[in-house]
């Protein structure tokens, strides 16, 4: 069949079809040039294998990037970047989109000089170089990965218009790496060593202290995510996995780890990384995430266009004590709730995706999510929050979120009473 007369078949199709349904939209009267005209990609060859030796997303997803917020911070080297989670199914975060957050800049390791110091209070010193660590067994886990500031800025109200940026300090990945046990064990660790000591080697020199029984529990060092080498920007090539507890701890460019019989008190649990109070004592080694959830669709950044009608709903929502069997779901700003469909594998601490399809009758939405984690624990609003912390706080913050939908299906963060 000739170009010429292919396209007068499929102009006499459109039009003899016209009034069917066709995925769930009727056929119009005028011929569609979508489907009557061969489009380029039909009339010319395309590029041949190794044209990107590395591939990359379409041009026509060029959009779905991370983003930051220029005010938040006073310099990119210490600032961070969001995750576009409205542009995200399932749970697996891309490595491209994975959030940033660095205290000096990321570090640029060779992996033939990196080295892993093992020292203090162990029977043996060790230093490992990236090969001896892949000697060892390893083990493939999916985790989320949220920072302690995430939603941070919404304390005192809502702030900011998109979910890549009220929640977006999160990602969710395969980490393969070596249980941390297994390292310690090899030093041997003596009696007396109960906490631990992971630093990093970018220019920040950054330093968390850990207690012991997390260490031997299910931390990782990791040195792949998603079954390729970890990004610069992700800790190139060795990081710490903290599996449930706040990012800051999952130390990245790891270059030792000290045993010893107490807590460091660094800079990053001392003066950050702490829960401010109203009273103005300050609440120390928070470190396991909360149960939490946000609806990414739709959402300021993923408004409503195609008007009144079916649509799905969805959302994602993660635990740092376990699992999430359960979202609730409301359109109406909590008067009423359903349970939404949970879908997809579900992980020890790792995110959890949920849907909920229904027929919008245009009228204006007030969307939230509600989480229930394994241990039992319900997500609380941000009034229960405050209640207790006050608007102080940085940290920790799990409250409920709200989106409001106009009769133009455009939404925006607000906040609702309860």
């Amino acid at each position: 069949m000739t170009d010429t007369s292919r396209r007068n078949f499929l102009r006499g199709a459109a039009l003899a079809g016209a009034g069917a349904a066709v995925g769930g939209r009727a056929m119009a009267q005028t011929p569609d040039p979508a489907i009557t005209e061969l489009p380029p990609w039909q009339q010319y060859l395309g590029e041949g294998v190794d044209a990107a030796p590395y591939g990359m997303p379409s041009q026509y997803e060029a959009h779905v990037v991370r983003r930051n917020v220029p005010w938040l911070t006073a310099d990119a080297t210490s600032s961070v970047n969001f995750t576009p989670l409205h542009e995200l199914d399932g749970i697996i975060t891309p490595n491209g989109l994975c959030f940033e957050r660095h205290h000096g800049g990321v570090a640029e390791v060779d992996p033939a000089e990196y080295r892993l110091m093992i020292n203090g209070l162990v029977d043996t010193p060790l230093v490992f170089d990236l090969q001896d660590l892949m000697r060892f067994p390893r083990e493939n886990r999916i985790h989320f990965l949220e920072c302690a500031a995430n939603s941070g800025m919404e304390w005192r109200g809502a702030q900011l218009n998109g979910c890549q940026f009220t929640h977006g300090m999160i990602h969710n990945v395969m980490y393969t790496g070596v249980p941390l046990r297994l390292l310690l064990e090899e030093a041997g660790v003596k009696t007396a060593g109960t906490w631990l000591l992971a630093e990093g080697a970018d220019a920040s020199a950054m330093t968390r202290s850990i207690p012991m029984e997390k260490a031997l529990d299910d931390c990782l060092v990791a040195f792949k995510m998603n079954g390729e080498m970890l990004r610069p920007e992700q800790g190139y090539p060795v990081r710490l996995v903290v599996p449930g507890w706040e990012g800051n701890m999952w130390v990245k460019w790891l270059r030792r780890i000290e045993v010893g019989d107490q807590p460091w008190h660094h800079r990053e649990e001392t003066s950050k990384y702490t829960d401010l109070f109203p009273d103005g004592q300050a609440r120390r080694f928070t470190w396991e995430m909360d149960a939490k959830s946000v609806i990414t669709n739709p959402s300021p950044q993923a408004p409503i266009t195609h008007g009144p009608g079916r649509m799905v709903l969805s959302g994602v929502a993660w635990s740092g004590r376990g699992t999430i069997p359960r979202v609730d779901v409301t359109l109406d700003g909590g008067n009423s709730w359903v349970q939404a469909r949970m879908s997809g594998p579900s992980f020890d601490k790792s995110m959890h995706r949920f849907y909920h399809e229904f027929d919008w009758d245009g009228r204006p939405l007030l969307l939230q999510s509600r989480a229930h984690d394994s241990t039992g624990y319900v997500q609380p609003t941000k009034d229960m929050l405050r209640e207790i912390r006050g608007e102080n706080s940085i940290y920790h913050n799990n409250g409920i979120q709200t989106w409001a939908v106009n009769e133009q299906g455009v939404a925006e963060n607000v906040e609702v009473s309860s």
